[in-house]
């Protein structure tokens, strides 16, 4: 009888990883076909690098709310502080001109400014959080709404533009390619690359899910909970602003609706990728497949008139909530006792 027991309970838990693990992939696989259905355009070469160019500016920021989220934070400031760094960086990169000229040194100041407002910008949420004992959600909504007036503040209500001379030097990081596939894409797989690693193979990634698994043991265990989760939001501030400096070329502009709800994208691909909301389990691969799906329905909305495509953020809040559902009941399920 034990052994039936061990055996139910090891299959349990077999299935319930195997879902966690494949259930996204297999998702994705679903979508794709009911959009070759729907349109065979759907897997043009076209469609599909503008699927993947598109997915990589949430799928970085998700990448680091990764992070966030496995430690037991939350990070609703995303959307708003890509727009502030957006607005600087442009503003920087304007006023460089008279002393830089429109090359690359003038781009590259634009970036650097972006990087440090990234990381100021993490530093400050995770310090109010940590240090000022002030819930995290409490927090980055504080932020939320302070970046946003501030982007609207720099823009005096309407729109900051780049100068046409340097957005031209700035262009080909967003629309150039290399060994076929844009740059953005390739700078999402190595910002997926370098977060699998610290997530599963260093101590900070272990740190982490230790934090969000139980926050009190974490430091009865000698861990610096404080510095580590102040580390989760400096590593997200630093993606919104890689993420941030390949966007700006696309339309070399920013204003107040700029980042307009990419915090709900964000959470929302690190949710159906399989990452627990809270905390003490994450996983990076999840995320990247989570961020092509909800670029993906999008997609797909845009080819078929079923939908609107202004249903979106629907789309998007539902599979939150749904996605939500199925970890509490899965979690429901291995809290239960056996019988």
């Amino acid at each position: 009888m034990a052994d039936i027991m061990t055996n139910q309970v090891t299959g349990a838990r077999t299935t319930t990883m195997d879902f966690k693990t494949y259930g996204p992939a297999v998702a994705l696989l679903l979508l794709c076909v009911i959009g070759f259905m729907l349109n065979p355009a759907f897997l043009s070469e076209g469609n599909i690098t503008n699927l993947l160019t598109r997915s990589a500016f949430i799928g970085i920021i998700a990448v680091g709310a990764t992070f966030v989220i496995t430690a037991g934070g939350i990070d609703l400031s995303v959307g708003s502080m890509a727009a502030v760094i957006a607005g600087v960086m442009i503003i920087v990169m304007n006023n460089s001109i008279d002393t830089f000229g429109t090359g690359a040194t003038t781009v590259l100041i634009g970036c650097g400014f972006s990087i440090l407002l990234g990381l100021g910008a993490g530093w400050i949420n995770g310090m109010l959080t940590t240090k000022g004992k002030i819930e995290a959600f409490i927090v980055t909504l504080g932020t939320m709404g302070i970046f946003r007036s501030l982007v609207t503040y720099f823009a005096d209500g309407g729109t900051l533009s780049l100068n046409h001379d340097v957005r031209g030097t700035y262009r080909p990081v967003y629309y150039d390619s290399i060994l076929g596939l844009p740059f953005p894409v390739w700078v999402f797989i190595a910002v997926s690359v370098a977060g699998w690693i610290l997530l599963n193979r260093t101590t900070f990634g272990r740190y982490c899910t230790a934090i969000g698994s139980n926050e009190a043991v974490a430091k009865y265990s000698a861990i610096k909970v404080d510095r580590i989760k102040t580390w989760t939001y400096v590593l997200q501030g630093l993606c919104v602003a890689m993420a941030t400096i390949i966007y700006v070329p696309r339309l070399g502009s920013a204003s107040s609706s700029t980042g307009v709800l990419w915090e709900l994208e964000a959470i929302a691909a690190v949710i159906i990728g399989g990452t627990v909301l809270k905390g003490g389990y994450g996983r990076i691969g999840g995320t990247i497949i989570g961020a092509l799906i909800l670029t993906t329905i999008g997609n797909i909305l845009n080819f078929t008139d079923v939908i609107s495509n202004y249903l979106n953020g629907t789309m998007q809040g539902l599979i939150i909530i749904v996605a939500v559902l199925l970890q509490r009941s899965d979690w429901s399920r291995r809290a239960s006792p056996k019988n």
